[in-house]
């Protein structure tokens, strides 16, 4: 794995802090399945940048009601 692979890789600590969400509330949505995709690797949890931004990118709303962008 290149240098360049490993710093899209984040952890599940880097991804809340990226997300702005609190670690235990990233591992329920894992555990739920409405958190962002992620990977796993030798046993660890690993979240890619581009799956964060996409998944945010499907975030987006108009109004608090829940219509999408």
């Amino acid at each position: 794995m290149t240098r360049l692979q490993r710093s899209l890789l984040l952890t599940t600590r880097e991804a809340a802090e990226r997300l702005r969400l609190n670690t235990r509330t990233l591992e329920n949505m894992r555990g739920n399945g409405t958190g962002p995709p992620f990977r796993k690797v030798g046993g660890r949890v690993f979240y890619h940048l581009d799956d964060l931004k996409d998944w945010l990118e499907q975030m987006r709303r108009r109004s608090s009601s829940g219509e999408k962008a």
